[in-house]
């Protein structure tokens, strides 16, 4: 190899190296009270995972919109002991006094019923959080996880939060956390491309913070 074809090929790598993209995240892990206390100040990013769901049903999507339904035997949806989960998890920040301006789901049925079910505000379905499995419908893989993220980095209205139920997966590979069903983790957007982790929240633990309070 000739000093000037190596020349070109360091240039080229070099060239490539700077053109990664810098990290979308980090991590900067609260207190349960002080996450409280940041989230009364608002300007975070709550991704819940939905509610417990009835894992005797299965999704059965062959064509498009086929996951809208709210047919047990057709899609997966919520058990009993998940409605009432989110019911005592939206008690729970009402009780403790976190101000939500916008709740956004996934379209998928469990979704929309667990943000309805929290009883936070109107519920708006959004595909920037779609379940990964039907990626393929919204221009892939990448494409699902580009959206995720800009939406996290998304800061909400001054002085509130917005509330984000969506799916396990999507967290997963946009995010650095896998949440259990019910979960929530809670980011801090920067409002240019890029979010914090700082808190994950069970839902046992809203109703002890908010006994505790």
């Amino acid at each position: 190899m000739t000093c000037h074809n190596r020349l070109v090929r360091n240039l080229i790598l070099l060239a490539w190296l700077l053109a990664l993209p810098c990290p979308l995240y980090a991590q900067q892990q609260l207190s349960d009270q002080a996450l409280i206390e940041a989230l009364r100040q608002g300007g975070y990013n709550l991704y819940l995972r939905h509610e417990a769901t009835d894992w005797s049903q299965y999704d059965n999507v062959r064509l498009r919109d086929d996951w809208l339904s709210c047919d047990g035997s057709r899609m997966r949806q919520l058990s009993e002991q998940g409605r009432q989960s989110a019911q005592r998890t939206g008690k729970a920040m009402r009780s403790l006094k976190i101000p939500v301006s916008e709740v956004l789901a996934s379209p998928y049925c469990r979704s929309m019923e667990t943000a309805r079910q929290l009883g936070l505000g109107e519920v708006k379905a959004s595909t920037e959080v779609i379940n990964m499995r039907v990626a393929e419908y919204f221009g892939g893989n990448s494409a699902v996880i580009a959206t995720a993220r800009e939406l996290l980095a998304r800061p909400p209205d001054a002085g509130s939060n917005r509330v984000i139920v969506a799916h396990g997966n999507v967290a997963r590979d946009a995010t650095p956390v896998y949440p259990a069903e019910g979960e929530a983790v809670i980011f801090k957007p920067d409002g240019q491309g890029a979010f914090t982790l700082v808190g994950r929240l069970p839902p046992e633990q809203w109703l002890q913070l908010s006994r505790a309070d």
